[in-house]
């Protein structure tokens, strides 16, 4: 029981900025940590839904609503997520040859494709939002859909290849890839399944928006980088959120 909770205490302080006490980290304790990765989707996920019903019960405008909802899920994680989305634009849009766009992937600055793919990134997810409407059924999918982004990336982990030496090759390197895999598997099928049955037909497009990115992300990091880093699977989590956040807005529009 102490190593789970040293493994979800891991997971949080990695991927959260949420206060932790402090653990050890080894191996033993790092190798169910994703297992536990998706927890902070759901932290996320229900924040966003009393964010949207405290907007309703108060009368806020969508204006109001939609930048916090931009705001929150950064804020949850600490940016940790944002700042691969940004180190990956910056590597994608230099065009130059694998191992350079490595190179530029570990630089700590911040270039100008970063800077374009981050406003661009929040002019739209402001936009999204703020078209969204904030009833507890949609809200409820966009929330499973912060664990569905968490759960596709942590699968990632632990099935693609990887080409990175910092800490995603760590917690690749010490977990227990098959059950791992298998309880990401697992949520992913209960996220699924979730979003479907809180609207069907909103549901189903956000789940297929979900393993449209996840299929590009695949193609993408072997073809550009030869596996994924830390940050591949940061920018596919930024981008697999937007994703499912555009179904969800454009669903409600046509269904």
């Amino acid at each position: 029981m102490k190593r789970w909770f040293q493994s979800f205490v891991v997971a949080f302080s990695m991927y959260s900025a949420l206060p932790m006490p402090r653990v050890e980290w080894n191996k033993e304790n790092m190798r169910y940590a994703l297992c536990f990765f998706p927890l902070i989707g759901v932290v996320t996920g229900l924040l966003m839904e009393g964010w949207g019903l405290l907007c309703g019960w108060a009368g806020l405008g969508r204006v109001l609503f939609a930048a916090v909802a931009c705001v929150l899920p950064v804020a949850v994680s600490g940016g940790i997520h944002l700042d691969g989305f940004c180190d990956t634009c910056d590597a994608l849009g230099s065009h130059q040859s694998r191992e350079k766009k490595l190179e530029i992937l570990k630089d700590p600055h911040t270039g100008a494709f970063a800077l374009i793919g981050c406003v661009l990134y929040f002019l739209l997810s402001f936009g999204l939002w703020s078209e969204l409407k904030p009833d507890v059924r949609a809200l409820g999918v966009v929330g499973l859909g912060f664990v569905l982004s968490r759960v596709l990336s942590g699968l990632s982990v632990v099935t693609f290849p990887c080409v990175s030496t910092g800490l995603l090759a760590a917690f690749s390197t010490a977990a227990q890839k098959k059950r791992v895999a298998a309880v990401e598997i697992l949520l992913g099928l209960l996220c699924a399944a979730g979003m479907v049955c809180l609207r069907p037909a909103v549901g189903s497009l956000a789940v297929l928006a979900a393993g449209v990115t996840f299929a590009y992300y695949f193609r993408m990091s072997r073809r550009q980088f030869g596996g994924i880093t830390g940050d591949l699977a940061g920018y596919f989590l930024q981008l697999c959120e937007i994703a499912m956040l555009l179904a969800v807005a454009a669903g409600q529009k046509i269904f």
